[in-house]
């Protein structure tokens, strides 16, 4: 699937719900779904600076695609970052540069979030995207 794809299936996911309270709920869900992260990965270089709670990103490239895995301690931070890794793992590093990640306003998930967590969410899309950078360099080396 496309990364187009993946958002319109979790718009899609979301559009079920009318209440906040639901989507915070599969939110919460959609996280603890989420393969538990290595605790190997759960370094200080895996930490995302910026984000409120605690959230590692572990980036592997993997036959050219860049494979990610993530945890935080934090419920709703747990399902965001499920979400990024949902529609991002898995793709090339161009696609994942050239992702404009429309799910996250389309949900309300931005205007949902609290400042500091929308902070944390912006955080996150930047470190993907800046493994996404390093991997692109290293496949053209």
């Amino acid at each position: 699937m496309t990364i187009n794809e993946i958002q319109d299936e979790i718009i899609d996911e979301f559009s079920g719900f009318d209440d906040w309270m639901d989507k915070y709920q599969l939110l919460i869900d959609l996280g603890n779904e989420q393969e538990p992260l290595d605790d190997k990965y759960k370094t200080e270089q895996n930490l995302i600076d910026g984000c409120q709670s605690r959230v590692w990103l572990q980036a592997d490239l993997v036959d050219g695609n860049i494979h990610f895995s993530a945890e935080s301690d934090a419920l709703i931070v747990k399902g965001i970052v499920a979400l990024l890794i949902r529609v991002l793992s898995d793709h090339t590093p161009q696609e994942i540069l050239n992702a404009d990640l429309y799910f996250i306003e389309q949900i309300g998930l931005k205007e949902h979030l609290s400042p500091t967590r929308s902070n944390g969410l912006l955080a996150m899309v930047k470190q993907i995207k800046m493994y996404a950078l390093a991997f692109n360099e290293t496949l053209k080396n």
